[in-house]
């Protein structure tokens, strides 16, 4: 059964379904099946081309709208005050809803941009565009600054055991405010690493099973693992029915080696 983070007296459930990649008829039968599943958490983007998609999933899908804790992304094109409300609304209409429940900006920009843009993000969530708001890919600095325009809810941030995003977890815990984690399974990366192994032996669990876990027993976290693949959609939401030992836990803290994934051109200067 899926389990809920509370933060600021909303609840997030733990494990998402991530869309990244995902476009088409693979889009709309995989949110489908993962809805079908249990999944209750969907992520997508402007960027990902699929929120139409995911739109139409939830539509077909038979599970009530209210049930599900939808998220999309602003692009940074979409950053200025002509552009912001009206690439909102078009979200909005593409997944055919009235509210989403958590806008994101989805990388952040120079630091007089970003301050527009969360603007318009308050903006929005005034208008019940978004129920709540927040960023992805902000530095510590970038949040703080967030953070005194707008109640920022979450930041979605790279997150694995081979960077275990010491500094934002901290602030993020400090401040009562969620971290979603994207790139969990660091793209299989870490499914060969032989403590993951050795622990998946020992729990009689795959290493994907193993590191989603990992992360549903972390306070103020959630994860959003992308499965393209029908049975790995149902192994990773069968995570429920074990815990690991604040022992094992730490060995897969351990593992952290600040190794990054996703560093693009337009990438801020990062924080490690």
């Amino acid at each position: 059964m899926q389990t809920y983070i509370e933060i600021k007296n909303k609840k997030v459930p733990a494990l998402g379904f991530g869309t990244f990649r995902m476009q088409g008829d693979d889009c709309l039968k995989g949110t489908v099946e993962a809805l079908s599943i249990g999944y209750r958490h969907i992520d997508t983007a402007q960027a990902y081309a699929n929120e139409e998609e995911v739109g139409r999933a939830i539509k077909n899908s038979g599970v009530n709208r209210d049930e599900i804790f939808l998220v999309t992304k602003v692009t940074p094109r979409n950053f200025s005050k002509n552009n912001f409300l009206t690439s909102v609304e078009e979200s909005l209409k593409k997944l055919q809803t009235e509210s989403i429940d958590l806008l994101l900006l989805h990388w952040p920009s120079d630091d007089e941009t970003n301050k527009a843009a969360i603007a318009q993000l308050a903006m929005a969530q005034q208008k019940n565009y978004t129920k709540l708001v927040g960023v992805s890919n902000f530095t510590l600095s970038q949040m703080e600054a967030a953070r005194k325009e707008a109640d920022i809810f979450c930041n979605q941030v790279e997150y694995h055991p081979y960077l275990t995003q010491n500094k934002i977890r901290s602030y993020l815990e400090q401040h009562n405010m969620l971290l979603t984690a994207y790139r969990p399974l660091a793209d299989g990366k870490i499914l060969n690493d032989s403590e993951l192994i050795s622990l998946s032996e020992k729990y009689s669990r795959t290493p994907a099973q193993i590191i989603l876990r990992w992360f549903i027993q972390q306070n103020g976290v959630s994860v959003i693992p992308k499965a393209s693949d029908a049975n790995h959609r149902k192994e990773n939401f069968h995570v429920f029915d074990f815990e690991l030992s604040r022992v094992d836990m730490d060995k897969i803290f351990g593992l952290n080696k600040n190794e990054r994934l996703v560093n693009p051109s337009w990438s801020p200067k990062w924080d490690d």
